[in-house]
């Protein structure tokens, strides 16, 4: 994965990367085998232009990463435009919603302990250009709540709550 992870600046930083704005997640799944393979879910923020003359084809991806990792081989890469609409609501927390999944951690005990202690410090999800601002602007503490006692705002403020949904298989926003 840091090998990914400086693979993946090199891309960035590169003239021929077209995004202005990305979020990478790492996630590690058991292959068959038993080895791990670490692999990354992007989502890239391009201008309009892009889907013109600068439309770079799901082969010119995979040579970019290719010589970004410098690797002797050619990478297995998905690419799939994202939709004009399609809500961020749904979009982000799939690409975020988790590193690893919950049944290759509970099928071998051994497996998970190494991955754990490999995984330990490791930057799992990573924002940058425009996206990054953004997301930052975000996470700021609002102004008009600094310095208010929380007795005047009420306990539900500012808070969420999530809830597992056993039919759909995930946690979900509890209305209240």
């Amino acid at each position: 994965m840091t090998q990914m992870n400086k693979g993946f600046k090199r891309m960035v930083e590169r003239k021929a990367f077209p995004a202005i704005g990305w979020l990478r997640s790492m996630e590690v799944t058991r292959g068959r085998d038993g080895n791990a393979h670490p692999h990354s879910h992007c989502l890239l923020m391009v201008p309009r232009s892009y889907f013109g003359r600068n439309y770079l084809k799901q082969s010119e991806w995979a040579q970019l990463w290719r010589e970004s990792m410098r690797l002797d081989y050619d990478p297995i890469m998905d690419i799939q435009a994202v939709r004009e609409g399609t809500s961020s609501s749904s979009l982000i927390p799939e690409l975020l919603k988790y590193c690893t999944k919950e049944s290759d951690m509970v099928v071998d005990r051994e497996w998970f302990l190494e991955l754990t202690t490999q995984l330990h410090k490791m930057r799992a999800i990573a924002t940058g250009g425009v996206l990054k601002e953004y997301l930052r602007e975000l996470e700021e503490e609002p102004n008009d709540l600094i310095g208010v006692d929380e007795n005047e705002v009420g306990e539900d403020y500012g808070r969420l709550l999530f809830g597992w949904r056993q039919g759909d298989k995930k946690y979900k926003m509890v209305d209240r």
